[in-house]
């Protein structure tokens, strides 16, 4: 008997660091946005600014942490099912939250325009002009059926520029391996209020909002 609570003590205190590295995770918290919710304006409204933000992006962080919580407690019991279950909301509410974090860094009251140096001659290389690119990501965008996100990835493999599309949350890189330079959300949140259903608009719009200052510092980042 002596010998059955040594053991059981000893797996308690071999257990204890790791349950306190659970207990002590960080969790997830909604980034500010850089600039205010009207901003964007005309292009993007504040009040659509300030839903997608605080309710929408919010919802995916808050769900996010519940589901980690939850993936921690399955594997802290090596419930294998248990963990396999919550893959699926783990993808959706943690693709919601980095799909948002870029999101909001790639716009700027101050953007539009073409992009500048190494990440414009990279587009001239890969898609012939800058004006090429905008129509074949704008087309791609568009086109995404129901809900998603149009993406300008990079392919370090071949380090070439290509565009992507991603279905609902589907994280760019975690889904296709390109690195994330710079989304477009097409869920109908993101627009619908001013644009109504005609997304090729919004997309339009989307354009003259670009931070390019902030896509190509993905950009250098990626290509090192």
């Amino acid at each position: 008997m002596l010998t059955r609570v040594g053991h059981v003590r000893r797996c308690v205190a071999t257990l204890n660091p790791f349950l306190g590295i659970l207990a002590s995770r960080q969790k997830h918290a909604l980034p500010d946005l850089p600039y205010d919710y009207g901003a964007l304006e005309p292009h993007i409204s504040a009040e659509i600014m300030q839903l997608h933000h605080s309710k929408h992006h919010a919802a995916y962080v808050n769900n996010l942490n519940i589901t980690e919580e939850k993936y921690q407690e399955a594997l802290a019991k090596g419930d294998v099912t248990g963990q396999v279950a919550l893959q699926a909301a783990l993808r959706f509410n943690g693709g919601g939250h980095i799909n948002h974090t870029i999101f909001w860094t790639n716009l700027s009251p101050n953007g539009g325009g073409e992009p500048q140096g190494d990440l414009m001659e990279a587009i001239k290389r890969d898609f012939g002009s800058f004006q090429k690119l905008k129509e074949k990501m704008s087309a791609a965008t568009v086109a995404v059926q129901g809900s998603g996100w149009g993406w300008l990835g990079f392919d370090k493999e071949n380090g070439r520029l290509r565009i992507a599309a991603c279905a609902n949350q589907d994280p760019l890189q975690g889904t296709t391996g390109l690195i994330p330079l710079l989304g477009i959300d097409v869920w109908e949140h993101a627009y619908y209020l001013q644009y109504k259903n005609v997304r090729p608009d919004y997309v339009k719009a989307i354009w003259n909002i670009v931070n390019w200052e902030n896509v190509s510092e993905r950009f250098k980042a990626a290509s090192k």
